[in-house]
């Protein structure tokens, strides 16, 4: 008998989607399509940040994920230039 192949599961919130911060339904959204990106999702979601700033981080972290060069690929390099406190 072959052996079947199981998805990954899918990261369950712990709140509604509807209920979540804007950052967080960017990261709860890169999650689900990147399971290998959770400790980078992790390090921004975590940072000593403003929700407006974490939002700025996660949004530029997740559009670089198309180009190989782009610096915002590295969370602490989004983390650090997400704009002023």
């Amino acid at each position: 008998m072959a052996a079947t192949r199981k998805s990954p599961k899918r990261p369950v919130p712990a709140v509604s989607f509807d209920d979540m911060t804007p950052s967080a339904k960017v990261a709860y959204e890169l999650l689900v399509e990147y399971t290998d990106l959770t400790p980078s999702v992790n390090k921004i979601m975590e940072a000593e940040l403003s929700e407006s700033q974490r939002l700025t981080a996660i949004e530029a972290f997740r559009s670089s994920l198309g180009a190989i060069d782009d610096p915002f690929r590295d969370p602490r390099y989004a983390i650090a230039n997400c704009g002023p406190a």
